[in-house]
C-alpha cells in the first residue's frame, strides 16, 4: 500500500476528533442534537483550519445510517464512503476552478432531483469567493429556498469577497487560529502513535513554524521526519526550517545577562553566517524572553512544564524581572522597526545594543554625571529691578561644579568607623575583571577566610537574591584562571565585621556627596548670591566631580 501523508491519515472524523474550535463545535452539535438545522452553512478561516473538514463530518452527521446526530457511528456505508470520499450525494465543488456561470447553472439544475442513496444531497463548495458575479447571481435562488432534500457548505478564506445576499442566506462560522499548544500536543499524539523518536523543542519549533495551521503543522512533521530519517531531532529541525541553533540564542541572553558588549556582538557576526532570516531570529529571542518572564512569576513549587528547563530557570535567576521586561519591550519596537534598518542584520545588532545601553542600573553603581555652572551671556541693559528679579529665578536651580581637590577638602574623617574595608578582595575583583551580575555578587561578599586551596566569602544575607550556582561557577573560574587552578570557591550566607567592596563605594560616593554639599553651602560667593537674590540652592543639583 502507498504511504499516507498525515494531514489526510490522521483528518478528523469525527466533532471528538478536532482540535480547537470548540465555539464552532458546540452550536453544530446542538443544532444536530435538537433538529434545529439550517439549510445553508459557511465555514470561514486561514488555511489548514479545518473548514472542508468539518464540513465532511457535518455531511457524515446528516447521512449516517444510524440517524442524524452529533455522533455519527463511522462503520455504516454513508459514513465510510464520505470518509473515502466516493459518497454519491456529497458533491464537493472547487470553486476556483467551476467560476463560469455556465458550470453553476449545471450544478443548480440538478438540486431538485432527490438524493440517490442518503437522506440528503450535501453541496460542498470549497474557495466560494471566488465565484464569479453572474455564478453568484446563479445561486442566490437556489441558496435561499432549497428542496428540503439539499443542504449547502460553503468555506472560504475571504468571506469578505462574499456578497452580503450570499452572508446573509447562510448560517456563518469563522474558526480561529489554532494556539502553539494546541498544535503541539496534536504533533505529540501523532508522533506517539506513529512510533517516532522525537524532542519536545522538536515539536515547538513544527507547532511555531505551522502558524496556526494544523494542515501546514502535518506537513512539516512529514518533511521533518523524512530529513531526519524517521526520528525528530532539535538541530535537524532548525537545519530543515532554516533557524538557529538554541545554543546561539542562550548566548545572546548570556551576553545580556553579563552585560558583555563583545561577547553579543561576537555571536551575532556567528549568526549572520548562517544567513539566517533576523525578524524569525528576533521572534524567537521574544519567544525565549516571554518564557524567562513565566519562570520569574511562577513560584518556586510550580509544576508548570517551563521549569523542568533548567538554562531557562538559570537565566530566570540572573536576571532581573525589570530587565527581562525591559529587553522584551525593547525587540517588540524594534522588530516593528526592523525592515527600515539599512539591513536586517545591522537593525538587529542595533535592537540588541539598545537592550544593553538601557539597561538600568545595577545595586551600588553610580552614574558619573558632571554637573557645569555656564558663564552667563552678555545680556541686554534691563533695569536693577528687572536684572535682579531675572537672576533670582536662575539661582533658585543653579547647577554647580565641585573639584576633586574641594571634596577632598571637606571629606569627612572616619577613625570612629567600626567596620574595615576589604580591599584585598576589592584588588581581586578588578584583576580579574569580573562584570555584570557576576561582578555584583562579588562585591557584595568578603573574604571569611584564605588558603593556598580554598577561597571562602561570606554573602550579606540581605543579598542572597544575587546568589546562583551559575554566577558562583564564573567567579571560582576567574579565581582559578587568575590564582591556579587548585583553588575552590565556597560562598556562605553570613554578616561580615569587614565592609563589602559594594559598601565601601557606596559609602565613599555618599561621603563625596556629602563634601560636596558642604563645600557648596560654606562657599562665601554662593552665599553672597543667595543674600543678594533671595535665592536657593537646587541640592540634587550638587554633584561632585
Amino acid at each position: 500500500m502507498s504511504y499516507q501523508v498525515l494531514a489526510r491519515k490522521w483528518r478528523p472524523k469525527s466533532f471528538q476528533d478536532m482540535v480547537g474550535q470548540s465555539h464552532v463545535l458546540k452550536a453544530l452539535s446542538n443544532a444536530l442534537d435538537q433538529d434545529r438545522l439550517h439549510h445553508a452553512y459557511l465555514f470561514s478561516g486561514t488555511r489548514g483550519v479545518g473548514k472542508t473538514t468539518l464540513a465532511r463530518i457535518l455531511a457524515k452527521c446528516l447521512n449516517c445510517d444510524n440517524g442524524v446526530s452529533s455522533n455519527p457511528c463511522g462503520e455504516c456505508s454513508a459514513c465510510v464512503a464520505i470518509d473515502e470520499g466516493r459518497f454519491i450525494d456529497l458533491i464537493e465543488v472547487d470553486a476556483a476552478s467551476r467560476a463560469k456561470v455556465e458550470e453553476t447553472r449545471d450544478l443548480m439544475d440538478n438540486v431538485q432531483y432527490a438524493p440517490t442513496n442518503g437522506r440528503y444531497k450535501v453541496y460542498l463548495i470549497d474557495e466560494i469567493h471566488m465565484f464569479s458575479n453572474h455564478s453568484f447571481n446563479a445561486l442566490l435562488k437556489t441558496l435561499e429556498e432549497p428542496p428540503p432534500h439539499v443542504k449547502f457548505l460553503l468555506a472560504t478564506t475571504e468571506p469578505k469577497k462574499l456578497p452580503v445576499t450570499i452572508l446573509s442566506r447562510c448560517l456563518q462560522f469563522n474558526l480561529s487560529h489554532l494556539t502553539n499548544d494546541q498544535i503541539a500536543k496534536q504533533v505529540e499524539m501523532i508522533l506517539k502513535e506513529e512510533s517516532i523518536n522525537t524532542d519536545q523543542p522538536s515539536i515547538e519549533l513544527i507547532a511555531r513554524g505551522a502558524d496556526g495551521s494544523m494542515r501546514d503543522a502535518l506537513s512539516l512533521l512529514d518533511q521533518a521526519i523524512a530529513y531526519g530519517g524517521g526520528a525528530l531531532e532539535e538541530s535537524q529541525v532548525r537545519a530543515m526550517m532554516g533557524t538557529i541553533d538554541s545554543a546561539d540564542l542562550n548566548g545572546l541572553i548570556q551576553a545580556l545577562i553579563d552585560a558583555d558588549a563583545e561577547a553579543l556582538l561576537n555571536t551575532i557576526e556567528s549568526i549572520a553566517l548562517q544567513s539566517p532570516d533576523f525578524d524569525s531570529l528576533l521572534s524567537e529571542l521574544l519567544s525565549l524572553l516571554q518564557k524567562i518572564a513565566i519562570i520569574q512569576v511562577l513560584p518556586e513549587n510550580s509544576n508548570n512544564l517551563l521549569k523542568e528547563n533548567k538554562t531557562l530557570v538559570e537565566f530566570a535567576t540572573a536576571m532581573n524581572k525589570e530587565d527581562t521586561q525591559l529587553y522584551y519591550q525593547i525587540g517588540m519596537v524594534g522588530r516593528k522597526d526592523l525592515y527600515l534598518a539599512p539591513d536586517a542584520k545591522s537593525g538587529f545588532e542595533m535592537v540588541m545594543i539598545r537592550m544593553l545601553a538601557f539597561r538600568p542600573m545595577a545595586a551600588g553603581e553610580i552614574a558619573n554625571k558632571t554637573q557645569t555652572l555656564k558663564p552667563s551671556s552678555p545680556a541686554k541693559k534691563e533695569t536693577p529691578k528687572a536684572t535682579a528679579s531675572h537672576q533670582a529665578k536662575s539661582v533658585e536651580s543653579i547647577p554647580v561644579t565641585v573639584t576633586p581637590e574641594q571634596v577632598e577638602e571637606s571629606l569627612p574623617v572616619n577613625d570612629t568607623q567600626v567596620k574595615k574595608s576589604d580591599n584585598e578582595w576589592q584588588n581581586m575583583i578588578e584583576e580579574m575583571g569580573l562584570k555584570g551580575l557576576t561582578k555584583e555578587l562579588a562585591g557584595n561578599c568578603v573574604i571569611k577566610s584564605r588558603t593556598d586551596t580554598k577561597i571562602e566569602l561570606a554573602l550579606t544575607p540581605s543579598q542572597e537574591h544575587l546568589l546562583n550556582t551559575s554566577q558562583k561557577d564564573r567567579i571560582e573560574q576567574a579565581i582559578k584562571t587568575q590564582y591556579g587552578t587548585e583553588i575552590t570557591l565556597d560562598i556562605v550566607l553570613e554578616n561580615s565585621d569587614n565592609e563589602t567592596p559594594a559598601e565601601t563605594k557606596a559609602r565613599l560616593e555618599r561621603e563625596r556627596q556629602k563634601a560636596a554639599e558642604n563645600s557648596v553651602n560654606s562657599d562665601p560667593t554662593v552665599q553672597s548670591l543667595l543674600d543678594t537674590f533671595n535665592g536657593s540652592i537646587d541640592q540634587d543639583s550638587i554633584q561632585p566631580q
